[in-house]
């Protein structure tokens, strides 16, 4: 599979953005969050990294983008090892103490669903949080024959992005 393949390909899932709000029924769910350190510039440093696909690619795997910055549209292929693991993005959050963005799986995809990831300012303590909110559903017969193995390797991945910014 390349990035050119994903062009014009519907994502898999009908609840589009519902990482921005309650997370659907009828999903795995997942919602983590660690602070990552304290000051507006942690914040800045760490909401750049994220936004090029920093905690991917901190995280183990190979991407490739249509763009360099994420922004809604653009198509995303991750690599684990043999797996193949294509999006698109479905939002951005730019805002003052929060950014992130949220991609959707696309055909070709071992789960079908949503992930988002981000980093808060909380101006309060001047903390600075990675967070990972997603829900997922396996969508090919082998990720359901493995999805005892998948629930844990996601969670070993999801970790990984929080500490990769």
């Amino acid at each position: 599979m390349k990035l050119s393949d994903l062009a014009g390909r519907e994502l898999t899932y009908a609840e589009v953005g519902a990482t921005a709000a309650a997370l659907p029924a009828g999903y795995r769910h997942v919602r983590l969050s660690a602070r990552i350190g304290s000051g507006r510039s942690r914040f800045e440093k760490a909401a750049d990294a994220v936004m090029r696909y920093g905690m991917l690619r901190g995280a183990g795997l190979r991407v490739v983008a249509t763009t360099d910055v994420a922004e809604v549209g653009t198509d995303v292929l991750g690599r684990l090892g043999p797996f193949a693991a294509p999006c698109r993005v479905v939002y951005v959050v730019d805002e003052p103490n929060r950014r992130g963005f949220a991609y959707g799986s696309l055909p070709g995809h071992a789960v079908s669903g949503e992930e988002m990831f981000g980093v808060r300012f909380d101006p309060t303590d001047e903390s600075v949080h990675a967070e990972v909110v997603a829900f997922s559903t396996p969508a090919t017969w082998w990720s359901r024959l493995g999805a005892p193995a998948a629930a844990l390797v996601q969670r070993v991945i999801t970790r990984r992005y929080l500490s990769a910014v």
